[in-house]
Protein backbone atom coordinates (compact mmCIF):
# COMPACT_ATOMS: atom_id res chain seq x y z
CA UNK A 1 0.00 0.00 0.00
CA UNK A 2 2.42 2.57 1.52
CA UNK A 3 4.77 1.53 -1.17
CA UNK A 4 3.20 1.55 -3.81
CA UNK A 5 1.07 4.43 -3.23
CA UNK A 6 -2.28 2.80 -4.65
CA UNK A 7 -5.73 3.90 -4.33
CA UNK A 8 -7.15 3.42 -1.04
CA UNK A 9 -9.30 0.09 -0.79
CA UNK A 10 -13.25 0.09 0.83
CA UNK A 11 -12.24 -0.59 4.70
CA UNK A 12 -15.34 -2.50 6.88
CA UNK A 13 -17.21 0.28 8.85
CA UNK A 14 -16.83 1.90 12.13
CA UNK A 15 -19.63 3.18 14.27
CA UNK A 16 -17.77 6.00 15.98
CA UNK A 17 -15.42 8.41 13.99
CA UNK A 18 -11.57 8.30 14.86
CA UNK A 19 -9.71 11.75 14.63
CA UNK A 20 -6.12 10.93 13.25
CA UNK A 21 -3.84 12.94 12.49
CA UNK A 22 -0.24 12.29 10.55
CA UNK A 23 3.62 13.27 11.03
CA UNK A 24 5.44 11.93 7.88
CA UNK A 25 8.73 14.52 6.82
CA UNK A 26 7.91 12.48 3.08
CA UNK A 27 5.40 15.32 1.24
CA UNK A 28 4.36 12.29 -1.11
CA UNK A 29 3.61 10.05 1.29
CA UNK A 30 2.36 12.31 3.59
CA UNK A 31 -0.45 13.66 1.44
CA UNK A 32 -1.44 9.94 0.52
CA UNK A 33 -1.54 9.26 4.11
CA UNK A 34 -3.67 11.94 4.43
CA UNK A 35 -6.07 11.12 2.12
CA UNK A 36 -6.23 7.41 2.56
CA UNK A 37 -7.58 8.40 5.81
CA UNK A 38 -10.05 10.91 4.95
CA UNK A 39 -11.02 8.35 2.30
CA UNK A 40 -11.61 5.59 5.15
CA UNK A 41 -15.13 5.34 6.60
CA UNK A 42 -14.96 5.89 10.60
CA UNK A 43 -12.41 7.40 9.98
CA UNK A 44 -10.75 11.60 9.80
CA UNK A 45 -7.98 13.13 8.92
CA UNK A 46 -7.23 16.19 11.25
CA UNK A 47 -4.49 16.94 10.33
CA UNK A 48 -0.82 16.46 8.91
CA UNK A 49 2.95 18.11 9.65
CA UNK A 50 5.79 17.39 8.18
CA UNK A 51 8.07 17.53 11.32
CA UNK A 52 8.36 17.15 15.20
CA UNK A 53 8.59 20.80 15.65
CA UNK A 54 5.33 21.59 13.37
CA UNK A 55 3.68 18.71 15.19
CA UNK A 56 4.19 19.22 18.84
CA UNK A 57 2.72 23.29 18.29
CA UNK A 58 -0.06 21.85 16.24
CA UNK A 59 -1.40 18.56 17.33
CA UNK A 60 -2.63 18.97 20.83
CA UNK A 61 -5.10 21.76 20.04
CA UNK A 62 -6.41 19.10 17.40
CA UNK A 63 -7.29 16.78 19.94
CA UNK A 64 -6.74 13.50 17.30
CA UNK A 65 -7.29 9.86 19.09
CA UNK A 66 -4.59 8.41 17.19
CA UNK A 67 -1.23 9.38 15.20
CA UNK A 68 0.55 7.79 12.61
CA UNK A 69 4.00 8.81 13.60
CA UNK A 70 7.01 8.23 11.25
CA UNK A 71 9.83 7.05 13.30
CA UNK A 72 12.52 8.82 11.57
CA UNK A 73 12.52 12.55 11.14
CA UNK A 74 14.53 15.13 10.43
CA UNK A 75 15.59 17.15 13.55
CA UNK A 76 14.08 15.43 16.48
CA UNK A 77 13.07 12.13 15.68
CA UNK A 78 9.49 10.42 15.50
CA UNK A 79 10.46 9.00 19.31
CA UNK A 80 11.41 12.29 20.54
CA UNK A 81 8.16 13.57 19.06
CA UNK A 82 6.19 10.90 20.79
CA UNK A 83 7.44 11.17 24.15
CA UNK A 84 6.66 15.00 24.02
CA UNK A 85 2.87 14.65 23.01
CA UNK A 86 2.10 12.01 25.42
CA UNK A 87 3.61 14.66 28.14
CA UNK A 88 0.52 16.95 26.78
CA UNK A 89 -1.78 14.53 25.61
CA UNK A 90 -1.79 11.36 28.11
CA UNK A 91 -4.52 9.37 26.59
CA UNK A 92 -3.08 9.75 22.58
CA UNK A 93 -2.38 6.75 20.59
CA UNK A 94 0.91 6.62 18.51
CA UNK A 95 1.33 3.98 16.28
CA UNK A 96 4.76 4.24 14.66
CA UNK A 97 5.47 3.93 10.94
CA UNK A 98 8.44 2.01 9.62
CA UNK A 99 10.15 1.23 6.90
CA UNK A 100 11.91 -1.80 8.30
CA UNK A 101 11.57 -3.40 11.11
CA UNK A 102 14.31 -1.93 13.53
CA UNK A 103 13.93 -3.73 16.38
CA UNK A 104 15.82 -1.31 18.76
CA UNK A 105 13.94 1.87 17.45
CA UNK A 106 10.58 0.05 17.68
CA UNK A 107 11.78 -0.84 20.91
CA UNK A 108 12.62 3.12 22.34
CA UNK A 109 9.27 4.29 20.75
CA UNK A 110 7.12 1.70 22.47
CA UNK A 111 9.28 2.68 25.42
CA UNK A 112 8.59 6.43 24.60
CA UNK A 113 5.15 6.05 24.73
CA UNK A 114 3.80 4.79 21.06
CA UNK A 115 0.57 2.17 21.20
CA UNK A 116 2.82 -0.03 18.60
CA UNK A 117 3.77 0.00 15.41
CA UNK A 118 3.16 -0.84 11.35
CA UNK A 119 5.39 -1.26 8.91
CA UNK A 120 5.34 1.31 5.59
CA UNK A 121 4.69 -1.89 2.96
CA UNK A 122 1.97 -2.65 5.06
CA UNK A 123 -0.97 -2.78 2.77
CA UNK A 124 -4.67 -0.43 3.36
CA UNK A 125 -6.45 -3.37 5.38
CA UNK A 126 -3.47 -3.46 8.07
CA UNK A 127 -2.90 0.04 8.44
CA UNK A 128 -6.67 0.39 8.97
CA UNK A 129 -6.73 -2.56 11.48
CA UNK A 130 -3.49 -1.16 13.03
CA UNK A 131 -5.87 1.93 14.09
CA UNK A 132 -9.07 0.16 15.01
CA UNK A 133 -6.80 -2.57 17.42
CA UNK A 134 -5.33 0.21 19.40
CA UNK A 135 -8.91 2.25 19.66
CA UNK A 136 -9.96 -1.61 20.67
CA UNK A 137 -6.99 -1.42 23.85
CA UNK A 138 -4.50 -3.16 22.09
CA UNK A 139 -1.07 -2.94 20.19
CA UNK A 140 -0.32 -3.70 17.09
CA UNK A 141 3.34 -4.81 17.38
CA UNK A 142 5.35 -8.23 17.12
CA UNK A 143 5.56 -10.84 19.87
CA UNK A 144 8.99 -10.38 20.45
CA UNK A 145 8.93 -6.82 20.34
CA UNK A 146 6.13 -6.99 22.99
CA UNK A 147 7.90 -9.47 25.31
CA UNK A 148 10.97 -6.71 25.34
CA UNK A 149 8.70 -3.99 26.57
CA UNK A 150 7.10 -5.55 29.10
CA UNK A 151 10.60 -7.32 30.94
CA UNK A 152 12.14 -3.43 30.17
CA UNK A 153 9.22 -2.15 32.65
CA UNK A 154 9.45 -5.40 34.63
CA UNK A 155 12.80 -4.37 35.36
CA UNK A 156 11.75 -1.09 37.19
CA UNK A 157 10.87 -0.79 40.80
CA UNK A 158 8.20 0.15 42.54
CA UNK A 159 4.22 -0.22 42.05
CA UNK A 160 3.64 -4.06 42.33
CA UNK A 161 1.12 -4.18 45.06
CA UNK A 162 -0.95 -2.31 43.10
CA UNK A 163 -2.64 -4.78 41.46
CA UNK A 164 -4.45 -6.14 44.77
CA UNK A 165 -6.63 -2.89 43.98
CA UNK A 166 -8.42 -5.30 41.05
CA UNK A 167 -11.18 -6.84 41.13
CA UNK A 168 -11.17 -10.89 40.54
CA UNK A 169 -12.24 -10.38 36.68
CA UNK A 170 -9.94 -7.78 36.42
CA UNK A 171 -6.52 -9.33 37.80
CA UNK A 172 -7.93 -12.31 35.60
CA UNK A 173 -8.29 -10.30 31.90
CA UNK A 174 -4.59 -9.06 33.32
CA UNK A 175 -2.90 -12.05 33.56
CA UNK A 176 -4.53 -13.40 30.52
CA UNK A 177 -2.91 -9.75 28.94
CA UNK A 178 0.40 -10.71 30.38
CA UNK A 179 0.22 -14.27 28.34
CA UNK A 180 0.13 -11.98 25.45
CA UNK A 181 -3.61 -12.73 24.47
CA UNK A 182 -4.87 -9.88 22.38
CA UNK A 183 -8.71 -8.99 23.41
CA UNK A 184 -10.67 -10.95 21.10
CA UNK A 185 -8.92 -14.22 22.57
CA UNK A 186 -9.70 -13.12 25.70
CA UNK A 187 -13.67 -12.44 25.00
CA UNK A 188 -13.35 -15.85 23.24
CA UNK A 189 -11.67 -17.56 26.29
CA UNK A 190 -13.89 -15.98 29.05
CA UNK A 191 -17.02 -16.28 26.77
CA UNK A 192 -17.40 -12.78 27.39
CA UNK A 193 -17.71 -9.93 24.87
CA UNK A 194 -15.27 -7.89 23.24
CA UNK A 195 -16.56 -4.41 24.54
CA UNK A 196 -16.72 -5.90 28.07
CA UNK A 197 -13.24 -6.60 28.03
CA UNK A 198 -12.04 -3.18 26.60
CA UNK A 199 -14.05 -2.16 29.73
CA UNK A 200 -12.52 -3.96 32.26
CA UNK A 201 -8.63 -3.09 30.63
CA UNK A 202 -9.63 0.95 31.03
CA UNK A 203 -10.56 -0.14 34.66
CA UNK A 204 -7.32 -1.89 35.24
CA UNK A 205 -5.58 0.77 33.44
CA UNK A 206 -7.29 3.65 35.75
CA UNK A 207 -5.98 1.38 39.33
CA UNK A 208 -2.93 0.91 37.91
CA UNK A 209 -1.47 4.30 36.81
CA UNK A 210 -0.54 2.67 33.14
CA UNK A 211 -0.89 4.19 29.90
CA UNK A 212 -0.92 0.73 28.00
CA UNK A 213 -1.05 -3.04 28.19
CA UNK A 214 2.50 -3.42 28.08
CA UNK A 215 2.78 -1.64 31.17
CA UNK A 216 -0.33 -3.14 32.76
CA UNK A 217 1.28 -6.19 32.42
CA UNK A 218 5.16 -5.27 33.51
CA UNK A 219 3.31 -4.57 36.70
CA UNK A 220 1.27 -7.54 37.18
CA UNK A 221 4.52 -9.55 36.49
CA UNK A 222 6.30 -7.54 39.25
CA UNK A 223 3.16 -8.55 41.63
CA UNK A 224 3.96 -12.39 41.21
CA UNK A 225 5.72 -14.40 43.87
CA UNK A 226 9.91 -14.37 43.52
Amino acid sequence: MLAELTKPSAPHHYSVTTKIAIVEDNATLRQYLADFVAGAPGNKCVGAFGSTEEAIVKIPALKPDVVLMDIHLPGETGIACTARLREKMPNLQVIMLTVYKDTNMIFQALKAGACGYVLKRSDDAEILEAIAEVRAGGAPMTHEIARMVVRSFAGTPGGSDETSRLSPRESEILAMVAEGLSNKEIAARLNIGFTTVRTHLIHVYEKLHVRCRTEAAAKYLRSLPK
